[in-house]
């Protein structure tokens, strides 16, 4: 028996070794197993693409030692700076493997919240496998590369960047495109029609660009559109008829499109819409669209669409309906009792005509559910007993029993009549120079009436649609620490995603002066895509518009900087309305989705008049009044009877002739200059102009100024300087140079200007090699494109209707964002349109005058037009027109270029400095633009507003060949010369001896002397 059982006890203990050893082979085979399924690295020629890709992007921190189809490597690091949100920072690689000779490739690129700053990659094209490719939330610019066309790209996200010039046509090729994001970028002039050749295309997205021009009629071919949102631009003409062709459509938004009403009929075939936003419709209105089969509508938007009528019946029927947003319309009737609005957490109704009771399906909601119907002419109800937080019924009832809200102001009657209010919007109490502030920290709400004090009350009304609503996002707090005074004002302030309204009661009518004070403390002004955003919106006082399109960071030149305004108003019936109103213009998605609509800091309403003493105050003042008032009055009388015998008499000063003078603009005083110059400081001297020096400047609040201080040599007198202050002033353009204003001190005359960062575009393109610019092609674009609006507005949209007669490069500014601006208006005249041919001395530059105006003193405005074309050959091909001869036969680069032209070579025009990196379609239009514009004849030069079409694209360049042997002809030459000579002489000006270039001199012109003066910031 003991054998027995050492045996089975010998067996058992085999067995179990047997067991382990299979269940370790299994594990083996299971690791080895697990080792085979790790990704293999893409083909080497994709990870060397990948390099190149992100030397393009300015990715710097990918791992290249890793493999980047491992979804464990490192290329998922570093984590996000600490101001990037982890939600939208992503740097991911994704590679398909399921190729049959186990291969990976590339089918994705996820760069997003990273702050790239480079340009889109053309080295993508060398991964033939990417299907996806996510850009957004960067700094990047330029535009899209035409190398990509040779790709089968789906899924292409660049919104949230710099990107800018027209949306390229040759999108059009790539047609495996199913999704398209432009969103919230630069681009400008029309989409092109080519874009209706993406038959796959379902999510078109073109938001917050500079959109211009009919929406093209070919974009009906893009029947499997699903998603469509072109919201803020600047589209003209009505919304386009075409939705028969996109029955698959379920998201349409169009807000502030720039289009006009009424709203097609054709949107009743969308019956697939889920959700539709269409705001901001000028011009004709409508009834109420048919909307009736759209039974899965979960929101819906027409505001301020010019809709009348009643609200139809099939609306209170929508079951899954829940953001529903009708205000600022003019509808009418009651609002009908339902049962079916169950999940509309959101409606609002502010701003129209309804009629009749509240139904009770209404207020009897709870709190999480937002309803305004402020602004109306409903019954009063008594069963309304108290103000609630989620029903806002603000001046809802018709009657005019109240300010605005049933019972809600019956508790806080007037005691007295007031004669100043100081509020702190979005903040606590405070108290600055003397003034008290009242605190105005309630949170807020998107439908919410908050009648806080005896003399003013809150109307807030508005939802921050595509984000998660909180308590936060109706104050704004600070990002940054504040330097500007008074900072404690600007610290927070109140937000409003569409109307926000304060409403003053109790004042003792009569004139006021309303100060306003804004300061931009959410958007950024770094290199980040946090600055990219766009706060535009409206200011009524007392429902006039006082501001429109306002933009704080741009009245400000900044963020983080106060800004005021202040406007007169008159209170009657002791009350007193100020309502900020966002018209759904600008960005909504920087730096995080949800950023937009008005921003207030703080509000001061003082009464223009003194208050009355009180009864008993006054008899006590009258002997004090009596005795003070005697002693000057005998002394005024002593004076008075000096003056009448003439002791006092002498010619008025200058500075009290230019003082009483109505201008435009405002004055400094020569001590501001000084602190401001830190006395003239030589190291604040940046140029010397030509009729003085001109110095850097920084004022007390932060600006940054160009003082051009006027010499005593200078032969720039009183009405030089007047018609200089008096045009510069009265002329605000993006495209012109803005003058703040001007000192007069005695002997002083001193203009003041904004400072523009980048100097000239002179300076940038041919001055010193350390201070030139490297302008890519986008932005070469976007400058001639700038003159040449500034020029339109001189020309044909301006009052005064102005011809520079000195437009040049040294005469082109560029502000921080290489806009071009234009300078000197010195040597402007006023178009005189028969009074053509100018007396005085010809002014201007050689080598930019229009033959007619330099020969026979012929001045028009197709004398800038012709100077406008030598600056746009200038801008291609980065050469100085008056110093550039490639060969001896040329005179010029004007000359160069007619050459070129009828050869059929215009493209060897282009500044080589751009290698391959530019649009060949916009630079040969750009030269045909210029040579145009250069014509010999005036009749044959286009307007500038042509022009502008022109470089657009909107409009064609029409065929016009020049002889270039004109440049050439000894005779016109010597005509010049002595012309010219003539003229200087007989106004006895500097004479300039011309004489005419030999084989080895270039054509005379003034010297290339690079200073920075206000006017010639060159």
């Amino acid at each position: 028996m003991g054998r027995f059982s050492n045996c089975l006890s010998t067996m058992e203990l085999l067995f179990g070794y047997m067991i382990l050893t299979v269940l370790m082979l299994i594990c083996m085979e299971s690791n080895k197993v697990e080792a085979q399924v790790q990704p293999p690295f893409p083909p080497n020629y994709e990870v060397k693409a990948l390099r190149e890709i992100a030397a393009e992007l300015g990715k710097k921190d990918w791992n290249f030692s890793e493999n980047p189809c491992n979804n464990k490597s490192s290329w998922f690091t570093p984590p996000p700076p600490p101001n990037v949100p982890r939600a939208i920072y992503n740097s991911t690689v994704t590679c398909n493997c399921s190729f049959p000779n186990g291969e990976c490739h590339i089918d994705g690129i996820y760069l997003t919240g990273q702050d790239l700053d480079g340009v889109l990659p053309r080295s993508l094209v060398k991964l033939s496998y990417i299907k996806t490719l996510q850009l957004y939330l960067n700094y990047l610019k330029g535009t899209i590369p035409r190398a990509w066309t040779a790709l089968k790209l789906e899924f292409v996200y660049l919104a949230m960047n710099r990107l800018s010039g027209p949306i390229p046509g040759y999108l059009g090729n790539i047609t495996t495109l199913k999704y398209l994001s432009l969103e919230n970028n630069l681009f400008s002039g029309t989409i092109p029609p080519e874009l209706g050749k993406l038959v796959n295309l379902e999510n078109l997205t073109l938001n917050a660009n500079y959109l211009t021009g009919e929406f093209p009629s070919a974009l009906a071919n893009l029947s499997n559109l699903k998603e469509l949102r072109i919201s803020s631009n600047k589209f003209t003409g009505k919304i386009p008829n075409i939705f028969q062709s996109w029955k698959q459509l379920e998201k349409l938004e169009i807000q502030a499109g720039g289009f006009e009403g009424p709203i097609p009929s054709s949107l009743a075939l969308l019956h697939n819409l889920t959700e539709l936003r269409i705001s901001d419709l000028p011009g004709e209105g409508s009834k109420f669209p048919n909307l009736e089969n759209m039974k899965n509508m979960y929101r819906l938007m027409l505001r301020s669409c010019n809709i009348s009528g009643r609200i139809p019946d099939f609306i209170w029927e929508f079951s899954k309906l829940q953001i529903l947003d009708l205000t600022f319309n003019k509808l009418e009737g009651n609002i009908l009792d339902s049962e079916s609005l169950t999940k509309a957490q959101y409606m609002y109704l502010t701003s129209n005509w309804l009629t009749g009771h509240i139904p009770e399906w209404l207020s009897i909601r709870d709190s999480r559910y937002q309803i305004d119907l402020s602004y109306n002419n409903l019954s009063e109800s008594s069963e309304l007993a108290s103000c609630r937080e989620n029903l806002n019924l603000f001046r809802s009832f018709s009657g005019g029993k109240n300010s605005g809200l049933d019972n809600c102001l019956k508790g806080f009657p007037c005691s007295k009549d007031w004669y100043s209010i100081h509020i702190n919007c979005g903040g606590g109490a405070t108290t600055i120079k003397g003034i008290n502030y009242e605190a105005d920290d309630d949170l807020g709400g998107p439908a919410k009436y908050f009648p806080l004090k005896e003399t003013w009350e809150t109307s807030s009304t508005g939802l921050f649609w595509d984000t998660s609503v909180s308590s936060r996002d109706y104050i704004a707090q600070n990002v940054s620490i504040l330097r500007t005074n008074n900072s404690e004002l600007y610290t927070r302030a109140r937000l409003s995603p569409l109307s926000l309204t304060y409403y003053f009661r109790c004042l003792a009518n009569g004139n006021y002066t309303v100060t306003l004070h804004f300061a931009e403390i959410v958007i950024r002004d770094n290199r980040s895509y946090q600055s990219l955003g766009r706060r535009i919106f409206d200011v009524y006082v007392q429902e006039k518009l006082e501001l429109k399109d306002f933009n704080i960071k741009n009245e400000a030149k900044g963020v983080d900087k106060a800004v005021i305004r202040t406007f007169k108003t008159v209170v009657r019936n002791k009350t007193l309305t100020i309502r900020f109103h966002w018209a759904g213009k600008g960005t909504t998605g920087t730096p995080r989705r949800g950023t937009y609509g008005p921003l207030i800091s703080a509000i001061s309403v003082d009464s223009d008049f003194k208050p009355p003493v009180p009864i008993g105050e006054n008899e006590n003042m009258k002997f004090v009044v009596g005795a003070v008032v005697s002693v000057p009055c005998l002394i005024f009388i002593i004076l008075g009877i000096l003056w009448w015998k003439g002791y006092f008499q002498c010619e008025p000063s200058r500075e009290q002739v230019l003082r009483g003078l109505d201008m435009q603009t405002g004055f400094f005083t020569f001590r501001q200059m000084k602190v401001a110059t830190n006395n003239f400081d030589g190291a604040n001297k940046i140029g010397e102009g030509g009729f003085g020096a001109v110095y850097k400047g920084v004022l007390l609040d932060g600006t940054i100024i160009a003082i051009k201080k006027l010499s005593s040599k200078s032969r720039q007198g009183d009405r030089e300087f007047l018609n200089e202050l008096g045009m510069i002033a009265g002329l605000q353009h993006p495209n012109l140079v803005r003058l703040y204003g001007c000192c007069v001190e005695g002997t002083q005359l001193l203009l003041v200007y904004e400072h523009m960062e980048n100097n000239s575009l002179a300076r940038a393109l041919f001055g010193p090699t350390e201070s030139q610019l490297k302008l890519d092609w986008p932005t070469r674009q976007k400058i001639c494109l700038g003159i040449a609006k500034g020029l339109a507005f001189l020309h044909e949209e301006s009052g005064l209707k102005i011809v520079h007669r000195d437009i040049k490069t040294t005469n082109v500014l560029l502000d921080g964002d290489l806009n071009a601006k234009i300078s000197d208006f010195g040597l402007a005249k006023f178009d005189e349109e028969e009074n053509t041919h100018i007396s005085t001395r010809v002014a201007g530059t050689i080598g930019y005058m229009a033959p007619e105006y330099a020969l026979w003193g012929y001045l028009t405005y197709k004398a800038d037009v012709y100077s406008f074309g030598i600056v746009a050959l200038e801008i291609v091909a980065g050469k100085n027109n008056t110093k550039y001869r490639p060969e001896e036969d040329y005179v010029c680069l004007q000359d160069w270029a007619l050459v070129l032209q009828q050869k059929g070579n215009l493209m060897e025009l282009v500044d080589p400095r751009l290698g391959t990196e530019f649009n060949e379609e916009e630079a040969m239009r750009m030269t045909r633009v210029a040579l145009l514009c250069t014509n010999s004849s005036p009749a044959l030069r286009p307007i500038m507003s042509e022009v502008v079409s022109m470089l657009e694209g909107r409009t064609p360049v029409p065929e016009l060949i020049m002889d270039p042997s004109i440049f050439g002809d000894e005779m016109r030459f010597g005509a010049l010369k002595d012309q010219l000579n003539r003229m200087q002489s007989r106004e006895g000006g500097e004479t300039t001896t011309f004489t005419q270039p030999s084989d080895s001199t270039a054509w005379p012109g003034p010297s290339s002397t690079f200073v920075q003066d206000p006017s010639n910031q060159s």
